[in-house]
């Protein structure tokens, strides 16, 4: 089986088996002050150390979580909270339903910050909409804008977009699930106020993850108990969990340039199914992430595709993986422009860690004799 959909979770890095088997031995509570938990808590502040490292960030502002969900929930809800609901939240079109749905939940106003047909936030919208900005009326403007898309793989630009909400005197926050170890993050130069985290995109364990937050950002918590995490997450810390995001965005930051590699390996494979078979290739003209290559074929359904690739031995995906085992038509893509029609036939590929060359050739050959076999019984 060819695995082409490292968007939705890469395998277990062996750095972060190892490391979570090791903490499991432990079997000790982080908050406790006797020597086994004085170890556990060790290991935590390691990892801590390790994940804040990959971001260019302290140890002290990252705050671990169940997961990247999590973490976005708690920047947004936790910073509606803090500002007593005296905001509005500005939230891309194209993002997570992680950050759609909790937005729409958290009970002050929502705008939509438009994309263009590239998929990338269109910052004139942005400049515009701030320009005009009543604070009286709409409280502080708070951006809500990922790093990089996870169905096409658009990259995002956060850093001139949280430059221009500072000025405003605003907040940005930033879902950077897809960015980590898939490239460079640094938040001091992204700009933003909160970035979320997930450890099973870099090739940690699910079940896991972090919010970084600036100095003085503004932020209340939104689980309540023991105290844990600052006070700002309560709730026992998954420790052997922590202990492999920390060795696996270690592994993931030291190979950014094999990620990187693979940019070339997705583009022959892109313009040999445009060649052959006339695909729409989404976010082809602007950055992407180097893994990711979102395409469709005008009337071939994508789950359609999604079953015969997997009888083929090419694990895809269509869409958001985190969607109940659902295949539904892309809000990303209609977001985009792309008619129901193409947002209905498209599907995504993504590689890391483990791929080899030969996995996006046999992915393109596997893709394009199952469109050959369509074609064949649709002319019978």
């Amino acid at each position: 089986m060819i695995y082409a959909d490292y968007n939705a979770t890469a395998p277990l890095r062996p750095e972060a088996r190892d490391a979570m088997l090791a903490a499991l031995e432990v079997g000790a509570n982080p908050s406790s002050v006797h020597g086994p938990g004085r170890q556990a808590r060790k290991l935590m502040e390691k990892a801590r150390g390790q994940v804040a490292s990959a971001i260019r960030a302290l140890p002290q502002d990252l705050i671990f979580t169940s997961g990247g969900t999590e973490a976005v929930a708690l920047a947004i809800q936790g910073t509606v909270r803090k500002l007593d609901g005296d905001c509005t939240l500005l939230v891309s079109a194209v993002e997570h339903e992680a950050v759609s749905k909790n937005a729409g939940h958290s009970g002050v106003a929502v705008e939509t910050l438009y994309v263009d047909e590239t998929g990338k936030a269109d910052l004139d919208w942005l400049a515009d909409r701030l320009g005009r900005w009543d604070r009286s009326k709409s409280g502080t403007p708070v951006l809500v804008l990922m790093l990089a898309n996870n169905e096409t793989g658009v990259i995002q630009p956060v850093q001139e977009a949280a430059a221009m909400v500072r000025d405003a005197g605003g907040l940005t926050i930033c879902d950077g699930v897809q960015g980590l170890g898939k490239l460079p993050v640094n938040v001091s130069l992204l700009g933003v106020d909160y970035l979320a985290l997930s450890a099973h995109k870099a090739g940690g364990p699910q079940g896991v993850g972090a919010l970084w937050l600036s100095s003085g950002a503004p932020l209340l918590p939104i689980l309540f108990g023991g105290g844990q995490e600052r006070s700002i997450r309560s709730g026992t810390e998954n420790l052997s969990g922590i202990a492999g995001f920390g060795a696996a965005v270690d592994a993931a930051v030291a190979a950014l340039s094999k990620m990187e590699a693979l940019s070339s390996c997705r583009d022959a494979m892109e313009e040999r199914l445009i060649s052959e078979a006339g695909v729409t290739v989404f976010g082809k003209r602007v950055p992407r992430l180097p893994n990711t290559s979102n395409f469709a074929y005008a009337g071939f359904r994508a789950e359609t595709q999604v079953m015969a690739m997997d009888l083929a031995g090419v694990a895809v995906s269509s869409g958001s993986a985190c969607s109940s085992g659902k295949v539904k038509r892309s809000l990303v893509l209609s977001a985009m422009g792309a008619s129901d029609t193409l947002a209905e036939s498209a599907i995504r590929t993504s590689y890391g860690w483990r791929s080899e060359v030969s996995d996006f050739d046999r992915t393109a050959d596997a893709w394009l004799e199952i469109l050959h076999r369509r074609n064949l019984k649709e002319t019978a």
